[in-house]
């Protein structure tokens, strides 16, 4: 006789069917995560409709109430039972799921709303009369006429009254408001020809505008452009970079900061796909690459970047809340936003950020005094040949202090440019007229004046110059006399050697070696001697975290970087007025030349009337 299983009792688990409420909770906590992430679904439902203004009104950080206004085609007064029912859409037919041209799809976000909120759903369709049904915890009351001139207004009430649970997960309601507004501010660029208000009601009354982003005309680029202009602010719209490029049926297009207007965090990273704002490791890493060796680690890039693709080439299907994406060829999207880019910053030449001037003018600006106002002088501009006079008279005494002091003047050039020659000061940053400090050179442009760190500039220029030789020559490499052996696991082992081709072009060698293991030729001869395993397990590291590794490549540009530091011009040294405009013309001629090898920015521009504002002459 056998033995009954003791693992075996008499209350074993039963398995049930859920009701629809509770599936409803479940499907609740994938979908719905915060306020932001009813904000979310519920505008891009707006959006889908093809509304042309959409208007959020939220209270208490959206705890106890978000409404969103659209003024789209509405639903049918038959069709708003089925809305709320799970996985009921009107945006496809469910016969292929990799063609999605909408926001929405899966037909989850309204019936998870219902299910942990009071919900309200009230519309008109053009030629029918209006209709609202209501929802709370799930359960559904019948359709009942309303009165509504067009659109729709999907009000939500209490949300996760009906999961406490989840209510104490929630942030203060100041968090949470930012968390909706930076949710509706990605929508926004995504869609410049929508108009777009949120609005704080908390406490009643009609409360007061936190964001608004009218609609913007012209065509995509100036609308984007005046669009990210009023989110991300003037100062990134007038230092971004226009990118737009075309890889193997993928655009990228939008606009990319220059590296010296950079942030101290991934703040001002926004990227889109097919018009879907999404949050991509290999995207971000991508972007990251693009800048790396135009930043140091501690700051990050900022841009704005749309990718454009059929909507079979890419997997939005990923998860429910949709802001992860699945490329076919994750190569092809990386490659093209790390071409592009590079490309876009190198045709930037030596232009650096505006925000460099701007605090430069904001350091010098003196205070206002506090009881009396500024006074104001009215001065009239010499004309240029009182000046040349006024110079001329006052060049001895200059002289004398050139003797003296750490600065020295420059006469200016009195022969005429040859006719099919600019003059020096016509040209992006001028002519030399002076340096201070031994370090710092004043250059005179057609509308201002240019100060130039003359060490970071030519580290600058030098270290160009050794990137430039190592890609036409090669990375040397050095054989190892006893080749290393490293232990991996296989997976770790198959992940190395993917990618093997890559790092013997910078000058690492690898083979296999059986089982697990990795054996190490060669290493790169500007580092020296290395040690082998660590730089392997870095490598790999970089491989699991992004996809890619730049390890091998940092340490060699680290080396050519120390390098173009010590055989630049050292600061301390006193320059000729040739040697210090060769240094300017060789600048402008040198792409990332605004910038040094640590992303410091080489020069400042101040314009003449911001100087002369400085001195109350205007």
């Amino acid at each position: 006789m056998s033995q009954a299983n003791p693992n075996i009792g008499e209350n074993r688990p039963v398995i049930r069917q859920l009701d629809e409420a509770a599936i409803n909770r479940i499907a609740a906590g994938e979908v719905v995560e915060r306020p932001a992430s009813a904000v979310k679904e519920l505008v891009e439902n707006a959006i889908d409709a093809g509304a042309t203004r959409i208007a959020i009104d939220i209270a208490d950080g959206g705890k106890t109430l978000i409404r969103v206004t659209d003024d789209g085609c509405g639903i049918a007064p038959e069709d708003l039972p089925l809305a709320l029912s799970r996985h009921a859409t009107s945006k496809i037919d469910g016969s292929d799921l990799l063609n999605i041209h909408t926001f929405g799809f899966r037909g989850e976000a309204l019936p998870s709303l219902g299910a942990v909120g009071r919900l309200t759903i009230t519309s008109r369709v053009p030629g029918a009369e209006a209709a609202q049904i209501r929802v709370a915890g799930g359960k559904m009351e019948p359709v009942k006429p309303a009165a509504l001139r067009a659109g729709t207004v999907v009000e939500l009430r209490d949300l996760f009254y009906a999961t406490p649970a989840r209510l104490k997960f929630m942030r203060t309601d100041r968090a949470e408001a930012q968390a909706i507004s930076d949710t509706v501010k990605r929508l926004a660029m995504a869609e410049p020809s929508i108009t777009f208000t949120l609005r704080d009601v908390s406490g009643g009354g009609e409360g007061r505008v936190v964001f608004r982003a009218d609609r913007e005309n012209g065509d995509l680029f100036d609308a984007l452009h005046a669009r990210l202009a009023r989110i991300l602010g003037r100062e990134f719209a007038e230092n971004a970079l226009r990118i737009d490029a075309t890889r193997e049926g993928i655009r990228l297009y939008g606009y990319a900061a220059l590296p010296t207007y950079s942030r101290g965090a991934a703040v001002a990273q926004f990227l889109f796909v097919n018009g879907r704002p999404v949050r991509d490791k290999m995207l971000t890493g991508a972007l990251r690459a693009a800048y790396f060796d135009f930043l140091s680690r501690d700051r990050h890039p900022a841009a704005a970047l749309f990718i454009d693709c059929e909507p079979t080439l890419v997997d939005v299907n990923v998860h429910p809340a949709k802001s992860e994406v699945r490329f076919r060829d994750p190569g092809v999207a990386r490659g093209l936003i790390v071409s592009s880019l590079r490309h876009a910053l190198a045709e930037a030449g030596h232009r650096a950020s505006t925000t460099v001037a701007n605090a430069t003018l904001g350091a010098m600006r003196p205070e206002p005094a506090p009881t009396a106002p500024a006074r104001v002088y009215q001065m009239d501009r010499p004309s240029p040949a009182a000046r040349a006079m006024a110079y001329q008279a006052q060049a001895p005494g200059f002289a004398d202090l050139a003797n003296a002091y750490s600065g020295s003047v420059v006469e200016p050039v009195a022969e005429p440019a040859p006719p099919d020659q600019t003059p020096p000061e016509h040209l992006p940053l001028g002519a030399a007229r002076g340096q201070v400090h031994e370090n710092y050179i004043i250059a005179q442009t057609a509308d201002g004046m240019v100060i130039v760190d003359q060490h970071a500039a030519h580290e600058r220029l030098v270290y160009e110059k050794l990137k430039t030789q190592m890609a036409e020559n090669g990375v040397a490499a050095q054989a190892l006399l006893i080749p290393e052996i490293v232990e991996l696991s296989e997976g770790d082992c198959a992940r190395l050697l993917a990618v093997a081709d890559d790092l013997s072009r910078l000058g690492l060698t690898i083979e296999p070696f059986g089982g697990g293991a990795v054996a190490v030729r060669e290493t790169p001869a500007i580092l020296g001697e290395v040690n082998a395993r660590a730089m392997i397990l870095d490598i790999l590291d970089e491989l699991a975290d992004q996809g890619e590794s730049q390890t091998v490549q940092a340490r060699i540009e680290a080396i050519l970087s120390r390098v173009a530091c010590h055989g630049s011009v050292r600061s301390g040294r006193r320059m000729r007025a040739e040697e210090m405009n060769a240094l300017l013309r060789e600048m402008e001629a040198t792409p990332h030349s605004g910038q040094c090898n640590h992303g410091r920015p080489t020069y400042v521009e101040l314009k003449l009337s911001d100087i002369e504002r400085l001195f109350g002459r205007s």
